[in-house]
């Protein structure tokens, strides 16, 4: 259950002044003594007590047993548990069990395995805590082993609850990694440029205020939805069927690059969940005036081999519209064209994005921060990073069915939920913040205090 001081402190939480940096773990060193939760570096969930076994849960902030206070024992080190003190992550035989942090299956030895990653191996063994193999068509099972392992199931990491932090750099210097946007869900379902959806199920808009509202109220970010018909790629909720005075893709596209011409300085980023073949955007695409002028290429430009540009030097540069599709590469190569090949980029190879539902529109809320893109085919965790390369983190923050008087409440508990689950589950902090009416609960200012800080 969260507690109500900890949603009255979040915003102090946020904004807090940045401490120097710890020093970084040598080759036979753990990290410092503190409170951590051990995250898999294959699936990025975190080991949870579960009723004395040991399993990968979704990570859910201090809300499942999954922190563990670090500390030093003899030669090797202890994980107790935040929440039994005396009971500590240990193992008996080959499987993972929590146990009295007196006896001797307590003690792990922790050795650095690079890239702020470790392995935990049972002393004077070669038994490592371990994510068991993958089944044949199945995730990962939930229960952790020690064993053996192969060395990417056997490495995990150790993130701070409490994290080191760092003021904002100025704004001439802040990259795009560092930057936090207000996002808006299902942007073009909102009642006001045009239809979005059959009747009735256009009684609950994602949004209520139109496009160039959006732009003006300081939306960066911009979800939509894309489907195919005989006019070209439609915006549309679930399908266009039935749907009055839709809007075209192309139409909404104008209004944002209009803006951009008309604000220089400012960035928007588009993500299209897409159901249109890659011949049908493109011809989409060419409609839009002046695009070619503001499209940013990040596949051009080096961003996987030196990160992230300042946004200071891509508005300076012209690149300030970025275009995504969740689209795979995989799909579009098959069919012959490739949507990068006309600016659009794959979302899957430069961001990562949490599960994008909180739950049914009235009720309680999932705040569990997981990938949207892991099963038995896919396994993109959040914690997905790549020497000298940060994806780009969306975090979803919404439910099933746009409510009103729920998406207020639940918007007002966002910089909550981003510091304590998100930004901990990602390793990262959130780059986007997507929400439905964004004009409830006031979800910029949780935007605003992101952007005092950077992480790590």
């Amino acid at each position: 259950m969260r507690t109500p001081h900890v949603l009255l402190t979040t915003a102090v939480a946020l904004v807090a002044a940045a401490v120097a940096p710890a020093p970084a773990a040598g080759a036979d060193e753990a990290p410092p003594p503190g409170t951590y939760y051990v995250q898999s570096a294959t699936t990025g969930l975190n080991a949870a007590d579960s009723a004395g076994a040991v399993e990968q849960h979704r990570p859910r902030g201090d809300e499942d047993h999954q922190q563990w206070t670090l500390r030093a024992d003899g030669a090797g080190h202890l994980l107790e548990s935040t929440d039994r003190p005396g009971t500590c992550l240990g193992r008996d035989g080959d499987r993972a069990r929590t146990v009295a942090c007196t006896g001797p299956d307590a003690s792990w030895r922790i050795v650095p395995a690079g890239a702020d990653r470790f392995t935990l191996t049972a002393p004077g063994t070669d038994r490592r805590l371990t994510v068991a193999p993958k089944p044949p068509g199945a995730n990962h099972p939930a229960a952790l082993a020690v064993g053996a392992g192969a060395d990417d199931l056997a490495t995990w990491y150790l993130t701070p609850v409490d994290p080191v932090t760092r003021p904002m750099p100025p704004q001439d210097r802040r990259t795009l990694d560092q930057v936090t946007f207000l996002t808006a869900h299902n942007a073009y379902a909102n009642g006001v440029d045009g239809g979005f959806a059959p009747p009735f199920v256009d009684l609950f808009p994602n949004q209520t205020r139109g496009i160039e509202r959006q732009l003006a109220d300081g939306v960066r970010g911009f979800m939509l939805d894309i489907h195919q018909t005989p006019d070209g790629a439609i915006l549309c909720h679930n399908s266009c069927r039935l749907v009055s005075r839709p809007v075209a893709l192309w139409v909404d596209l104008q209004r944002i690059v209009d803006f951009l011409r008309a604000h220089p300085d400012q960035f928007v980023t588009v993500f299209l969940e897409d159901y249109v073949d890659p011949g049908v955007l493109r011809a989409e695409l060419a409609r839009v005036r002046g695009l070619s002028d503001v499209l940013y290429r990040p596949d051009r430009t080096g961003v996987r081999e030196n990160g992230w540009p300042a946004l200071a030097d891509l508005t300076a540069a012209g690149n300030r519209l970025l275009v995504f599709t969740d689209r795979s590469r995989a799909a579009d190569q098959a069919a012959g064209l490739t949507r990068d090949s006309f600016g659009v980029m794959y979302q899957r190879e430069w961001t990562v994005e949490n599960h994008w539902s909180m739950g049914p529109g009235v009720g309680a809320s999932d705040w569990s921060c997981h990938s949207r893109w892991y099963g038995a085919d896919t396994n993109i965790p959040l914690t997905r990073t790549e020497p000298g390369f940060r994806p780009l983190f969306v975090m979803n923050h919404f439910r099933d069915t746009a409510i009103a008087s729920t998406a207020g409440t639940d918007n007002s508990k966002l910089a909550d939920r981003a510091r304590r689950f998100c930004q901990p589950a990602a390793r990262k902090k959130p780059n986007y913040l997507a929400v439905d009416r964004y004009d409830l609960g006031d979800p910029a200012s949780a935007v605003a205090a992101l952007n005092t800080y950077t992480y790590p």
